[in-house]
Order: C-alpha cells, then structure tokens, then sequence
C-alpha cells in the first residue's frame, strides 16, 4: 500500500509512538502520533531560506489557507511558513491536512524542539492510528520532495490520499457497532475494541457488558440457536398461536414438486433453512422452472431448504430491544426509477453514486450488484439492462428487500397497528431474545395482521440496525440507546472504580497498601506494580506491569471490583493512560529520576508527567496530592476534580488553609496518622503501630500510608477498615518485596529496598540515621542515569553510612564496565572530603559478591543496607544465612522456597 520510502538527505524520523490516552501533551486529546524528527542539514535553516518551497508548499496543499495556527487567523499558518518556521512545524500541519483531505478531520498538533540539536519532538492527531502514522511518513516525502525539487508530484500526493482513505475505510465500524459506541460515547461510557475475539466491551470490570454488532452479552444463547433454525421457529410460533407462513423443510430436490403442490401450488418462496441477510432466498415463484432454479440457490446456503407459501404485501421489520418494540421500518427491494433517457444499467451506476451506499453494510446503505438474481428478477419484469424505463416507472432489481442486497428503508414506527407491537413483543419472549428483528409481510402495517392477511415470516438474533438509524425516508430513530438502557439500567454502574499512583518514589509500596485496604471492602482488587498484575491474592502476570497495557488487563476482567494502578513515568510516555478518568489519582512526589530519558530533561518536566495523573482525575473524583512537594502541591491548579492534600506537618500552610475551606486532608498529627476533615479530626492509628513505617523510624513508609490512607477515605472507607489494614500490613518480602525489607539475622540486621535514584536513597537514609548502630551499604545505579545522578548517590550514601560496597547492575545499560561506579566513588569521597567525614568504600562490581562481602563483614548490632538490581536474588543470598522469622513470614518462605530460594532452614522467633 505504501509507496516505498526514500531515504532522506535532509531529515529523517528517528522514532513514531502512538499515544492512545490521556498524555503528557494532551488530556482531551489521546489519541496522537508522536514523531522525534531529525533535521539533520535542515536543523537551522526556516522555510523562508529555502527557495521556492512556500510557492511548492501552497501548489501541493493550497487547503493549508485554512490552517490558522499562532497567528489566529486564515491563512496564519502559511504566513508563518513565507515569514520562516522551521521543518517539524511544518510537517505537523502537513501531516494533519493529509488526513483531513481523506476524510478524517483533525486539527491538535504539537511541534517541540529537544534538547539534541535539530531535533525536534512533532505531536499530530489522528482519527485511525494506522492513518496517522502513515501521514507523519507521507508529510516528511512531501516536504522532502519540495525542498529537493520544489514540488510534490500530483500521483504521489493522490496515492497518498487513496492509501489514507484505505485506512480509513478498513477501520469504519459496521453502522449496528458505531451507532453502540456512539451513544456510549454521549453517556459516558467506556468502550474498548476486543480485537482477538472481535468483541467490544462496555464498562470496566466486573460492570461490562459486550457486544457484537447487536448480538449482547444478555443475549440467550438458546433463543440465539432457535431463531437461526427457522423451521424450529416457525413450529414454536405455530404452537403459541403466531400467524406464519404455510410451509415444509425438504432436504432432497425429489420432495420440490410434492411440497408445492401441498402448499396450494404457485406463488412460493424458497430459502435456506440456516440463512441470513437475505442470501439464498428467492420470492414469489410462479413456475416450476424458476422453482427449480431457486431450490439451487437455497442448497449453496444450506442443506435445508424451506418452501413456504408466498404472501403479497410489503416486507417490515419491527426491533424488539428488550421486549419492546423500539423502531419498525418497512424495507423495499433494490430497484431504479426511469427517467425516459438512462438505460437500468445507467440508472443503477448513478445510483451508487450516492454517498450513502458502500461496500457491504460500512455505509447506510449498500451498493446496488448486478448478478444472476438481478438478471432474473429483471426478465419476469421484461426488462434487460439496456432498457430504456419511461419516467417514474419502477425496476427491481432484487425479489428481497434487505438493504445488505441495496434495499432502503422507510420509517413506520408511528403507523404501526398496537396489536402488531404486542403480537411482536409476545414473540420476542417466546423466542427469548433481548434484541430481536421480526419480519413481517402485511398489506398493512396499521391494520392487525388479521385484518391485513399479515404473517410473521422470520425472526432475527443480532438483527442490523442501521435501517433504523438512517432510513432512506422518514425519522431516524435512535435504536442503540435502548440496547445500552437495557445494558445499563439508569442508575446502574457501568464502571469500576479506579484508584491511578503515580510519583518518582513509593508507588508500588503505597499501591499495595491502597490493595490492601481494599481488601477489607471487595472481594476482587485487581492492581497492577512493578512486580506484577494481581486479582486478589492471584499473581496474574510477573514483571514490571506499570503500563497501559497491564492496567487493560485489570480494566478488562469481568471479576474485578476495583482497579488500583501503579502508573509509571515510562508508561505514560509511551503511550498515555489506559483510561480517560480516573476516581482517585494519587501523586506521591516528584524527583529526579530518569532525566535525560524520553526527552524529559528537568524536574518540572517530569512533574509535568506526573500531572497526567492528576489531570484525570474525574470531576467528581479526588486528586490526593503531596503538600510537601512544592510540585506535586502545583498541580492543584489544574485537577478538574476535587482536592485532598496529605502532609507530615499537621502545620503545613497549605493544608491548614485548605482545610479551612472545608477540604480534607491527611497528616502526622500528635503521633497519629490522622484525616483532618473541616472541623473534624479522624485518628486513625498511633503511628509506631503502623508495621509498614518500622515503628515510625521511617519517614517516607509515613508518608505512604498518609497518602494510602487518604485515597481510601475519599473512596467512602471507613477509618475502623483502614486502621485494620494498617495494621496488619508490612514492608516484608511477602508484602512488599524489595520495600524496605528488614531481616534480622542475629548479631546484625539486613535491609533490601530498591531505591535507585538520589530521592529514594535519601528516604532509606532517613531510616538509617534512625538506627543505633554502625550502617555498611551496598550501593549502585542504573548505568542509563548521567553521571551527576551517579555521583549523587555516591554523595548521599557517604552521608548515612560509615563503610560503602560500591557494585554495578548486571545490565550495565550502554555503559562500559566500571564507569558507573567510578562515578559513585567520586560522588563518595567529594562528600567524605566536604563534611569532614571519613567513610571507607570498597569495590566489588559483580551484585552478588557485593552483597555476600557486606553480609561477611557486617559489625555486631549493625545494619546491611542492600540497594539491588535483583530484589529476589538479594533476598535469596539472606535467605541462604537463617534469618530470623517471625511465623508470617516462615509460611510465606516455606511456600516459595522450593520454587525460588534454595534450601534453608528458617529459624522461627517465638512470641
């Protein structure tokens, strides 16, 4: 489809992502392709130092006059380009006026130049991602060609349109699908695309409900299995008293002749028995060669084959949503109406002219095709392609009336006879159906079905719906907001609610402490961490699943009650939330930690990352921000939601003053993690109570179950279920793994966290300044980190402990072997210099040796601290040395050890 790519002396796309949520450049707008374009020999050099191109730019793209970009007006983007704008900005406009010409309107784009010279961060949005890809590639062939030769070719751009439109068109919903997701669109409602199973689901966990096309997850499986048997419908109806065809099944041609006969003879319609959207079905037969003939058509469908008596009259279909009728409509056979110039050939091509119809049912209606039937049905008229109608005369050119074959339809659900609806809606339960199509032939359709010789010819699961949406006459009817009223009762939830954590440091700790408070009021808390996915108590999927994908896992289960989401910096640039709100949205802190990565440079950057979260927050939701973090606190600015703050000073002036206003606030407060609520002071537990926070010596494990606390109560928890999860959750391997593990292994203890940045060693060395006794760490970072983050944990470390093991990750991340750990060293003896402080450090590069000489070496009543790159491989080498246990955690590690720890023998203390 593409046309092939030349590689470009001038610029080049480094990377494309698609970004499908709310982002770091977009809430409202999720869904955009981001480009990171290099300019390469244009890198200083604006389109007015380039000759022709603005003359080249206006002949290719003339529509762009209506792009008013900075300037604000028509015509202010092109007069940027003749004044001098540089070539990512130009290729963003491109690229959103490509897709615009094939009809896919959009207008949001972003250009940012980064920190690397002449390169350049280009955002543009997209209806189709597989479109707005394309676009990026197709605007950067078009600017290049213009710069090269001053014009892009006429074919070329054509090509483009045509392979844009293709995207297009592949991706269109079917008219029953669309009609769904819009009117869920209106409500509120979220939708995702089930692509492996071709199913779309509406809600969240355990609230969904799926659809295909009008096919729902309320659908009877039974009634589904009898409506697509029509002979065992038309028996049940027959038995129940419903008026239907006089009709027999016959399996072999032999039985054709002697079943006409029975039925009274000539007309008959002949069909499959197993059929659908009119194929094989062939009405009013007049003689046993067309009978013969239809038979045929029927046995290519299915091995059954009904022969009913033909009724005269006009073909309607009545929806029945949840044995209601909601629309009726009377559908009228593919036909042309003469002008007294156009042969029926002609009149049937200007027809499909009409830009309504399309290929199968992408459009409201379909494409006229001329074939066999047509052919046939045109000589019992008398008539052939070539003839010439009189003016208003008729044409059909199909003896059905689905629109599938180029049928319209008529809106009559306001004529419709009150007996028939009833005589419809009895129907719908006797076959059992929540969405059902009735087909009815009636003279009539505001007479009885007595009074008109009416007979209810099929009954269809999963009937279309767009004849209802969109009929060629009448009033459209809104036929899709019934479906999703029986999906959703007014009133009812269709969502579950989300609890989103986000900040540089504690996030998987505080997640799992949110989980686990609320555990104590649903049974099934889905949430995702850097160690894995979780329903429950049941590890779903191992690794660091902090991304959007990992969160639709959650968002996805029909089990889940509540979804709790760990939500990365990583995550978020990649590709957006998973989600367009979120009830809860938590933002711990903000520090440097991968600066340099993603093009996020500086710390306000990064906290512009974070406020994604915080951003979303549903306007009836909280954002639960840190008042201690300057940044964090900065974000309330722009929460479309409600505020609530927590604080390790109950004197905090922010949080006193919103508190005043009759906000809501968590604090440390008299020793007591505490919920100040206007006037009201809610104590929740004595904080050296709290196990997570090691007998309150930990600031930062306070400042966690603050904020823990805080998106809890907002949530309607009580503070008694809070309380209780607090106590009873711990920073230990089975808890919290690699959170601020505490071993004790007799003469000394062991401590694992997996801080790796200069924030988290600073809140680990807040609790080492609390131990009594000498500290050894064994310290490392990320080699992708720069090297003044590398010096800083060298620097900081020399603060808290008295003797340093410098080691390297296995994964030394592009950096040569060694240089890591100079940098820490360095970082270590600047500050041993500066504070007059001697600290002795030791280097041993490989984790595992690191950490088996700190264990080897560890002084009497001293403290281990180990910041590893494996957390299970770190826990493992303490495990191998008879730590300690208390009865909770020797369960825990007798369980795992056979299948990850080698054998040991856990001494168990006693109460």
């Amino acid at each position: 489809m593409e046309l092939a790519e030349t590689i470009s002396t001038f610029m080049k796309i480094l990377q494309t992502q698609t970004l499908r949520g709310p982002n770091y450049w977009s809430i409202r707008r999720s869904k955009l392709i981001l480009v990171r374009l290099d300019l390469e020999e244009l890198a200083h050099s604006p389109s007015d130092t380039l000759p022709g191109f603005y003359d080249g730019l206006v002949a290719a793209l003339p529509s762009l006059e209506e792009h008013f970009c900075s300037p604000g007006c028509r015509g202010g983007f092109l007069s940027r380009v003749k004044e001098g704008t540089m070539m990512g900005h130009i290729l963003e406009h491109v690229a959103l006026e490509l897709q615009t010409l094939a009809d896919m309107p959009v207008g949001f784009g972003r250009t940012r130049e980064t920190a690397t010279d002449g390169v350049y961060q280009v955002v543009i949005e997209y209806q189709n991602e597989e479109a707005g890809r394309y676009a990026a590639r197709a605007a950067l062939r078009l600017c290049q060609s213009i710069v090269e030769t001053g014009a892009y070719p006429k074919e070329e751009l054509e090509k483009d349109l045509d392979d844009l439109a293709q995207f297009r068109n592949e991706a269109i919903l079917g008219a029953s699908t669309d009609a769904l997701v819009r009117e869920a669109e209106n409500r509120g409602i979220p939708w995702t695309h089930l692509e492996t199973c071709d199913l779309f689901q509406f809600g969240y966990g355990k609230h969904q409900k799926r659809v295909q096309a009008a096919l729902t997850s309320k659908s009877n499986i039974l009634g589904v299995e009898l409506a697509c048997n029509k002979e065992n419908t038309k028996n049940i109806l027959t038995q129940f008293g419903v008026p239907v065809p006089l009709g027999k099944v016959i399996y072999a041609f032999s039985e054709l002749e002697e079943t006409i006969e029975q039925l009274g003879g000539y007309p008959v319609v002949i069909k499959p028995l197993d059929g659908n959207h009119g194929r094989g079905i062939t009405i009013d037969i007049q003689s046993w060669e067309n009978a013969e003939v239809a038979y045929d058509r029927a046995r290519d469908v299915s091995k059954g084959v009904i022969v009913e008596h033909f009724y005269q009259g006009r073909d309607h279909r009545i929806l029945v949503v949840n044995h209601k009728v909601v629309a009726v409509a009377e559908r009228v056979p593919a036909h042309v109406v003469g002008n007294g110039v156009a042969t029926i050939k002609e009149l049937v091509e200007q027809e499909n002219q009409d830009d309504r119809r399309g290929e199968g049912h992408d459009n409201m209606l379909t494409h006229i095709e001329l074939d066999d039937a047509t052919d046939e049905m045109m000589h019992r008229q008398g008539f052939t392609l070539d003839t010439v109608l009189p003016p208003d005369q008729i044409c059909y050119l199909r003896a059905t009336a689905n629109l599938s074959t180029g049928g319209i339809a008529i809106d009559r659900t306001d004529e419709i006879h009150p007996e028939t609806v009833w005589v419809a809606e009895r129907v719908s339960r006797i076959i059992d159906l929540d969405v059902v199509g009735i087909d009815v032939i009636t003279t009539d359709i505001t007479k009885t079905l007595a009074e008109a010789d009416g007979v209810i010819v099929e009954v269809n699961a999963a009937p279309g719906l767009r004849m209802h949406i969109a009929p060629s006459e009448g009033v459209g009817r809104n036929v899709a907001a019934p479906i999703l009223n029986m999906l959703f009762p007014p009133g009812k939830p269709n969502r579950i609610p989300i609890v989103a954590i986000t900040g540089t440091n504690g996030k998987t700790t505080t997640t799992r402490l949110i989980a686990h408070i609320f555990s104590q009021v649903y049974e099934f808390v889905g949430f995702t961490t850097t160690d894995g996915i979780y329903i429950g108590r049941h590890l779903v999927e191992k690794g660091d699943t902090t991304g959007p994908q990992s969160a639709q896992i959650i968002l996805q289960d029909p089990t889940v009650d509540i979804a709790i989401l760990e939500t990365a910096r990583g995550g978020i640039l990649r590709s957006g939330l998973a989600f367009a709100h979120c009830d809860v949205g938590v933002v711990l802190n903000v520090a440097a930690d991968h600066l340099g990565l993603g093009d996020i440079n500086t710390i306000d950057q990064m906290a512009k990352v974070k406020a994604v979260i915080a951003e979303s927050v549903h306007p009836d939701g909280y954002a639960v921000l840190n008042a201690d973090d300057e940044r964090v606190a900065a974000m309330a600015d722009y929460v479309p939601g409600k505020i609530a703050y927590f604080s390790m000073d109950a004197e905090n002036p922010l949080v006193r003053s919103h508190v005043q206003r009759g906000g809501m606030a968590a604090v440390l407060k008299e020793g007591y993690l505490a919920i100040l609520q206007q006037d009201w002071v809610h104590r929740i537990e004595k904080v050296d109570l709290v196990p997570l926070t090691l007998g309150g010596r930990a600031p930062f494990m306070i400042a966690n179950a603050l904020a823990a606390s805080l998106a809890a109560f907002v949530q309607g928890v009580s503070v008694e279920k809070i309380r209780a999860a607090l106590r009873s959750f711990r920073a230990s391997a089975e808890q919290t793994p690699g959170r601020m593990n505490l071993f004790n292994l007799g003469h000394y203890h062991a401590l694992v966290d997996y801080a790796h940045n200069p924030a988290g060693y600073a809140a680990v060395g807040s609790f080492v300044k609390n131990w009594s006794g000498p500290a050894i760490g064994v310290v490392g970072g990320p080699g992708d980190r720069r090297d003044e983050d590398l010096i800083e944990l060298g620097a900081l470390s020399a603060t808290f402990f008295e003797q340093i093991v410098v080691k390297e990750d296995d994964d030394n991340r592009g950096r040569p072997r060694g240089n890591a750990a100079e940098l820490i060293v360095q970082g270590i003896q600047t500050a041993a210099t500066e504070n007059n402080a001697p600290v002795t450090h030791t280097i041993e590069l490989e984790e595992t040796a690191a950490i088996a000489w700190a264990l080897d070496n560890a002084p009497k009543d001293g403290l281990v601290v180990i910041f590893p790159e494996s957390v299970s491989r770190a826990i493992e080498i303490i495990m191998a040395r008879n730590p300690i246990l208390d009865d909770v955690e020797a369960a825990f590690f007798s369980e795992l050890k056979t299948e990850k720890w080698p054998a040991f023998t856990p001494q168990c203390s006693l109460p």
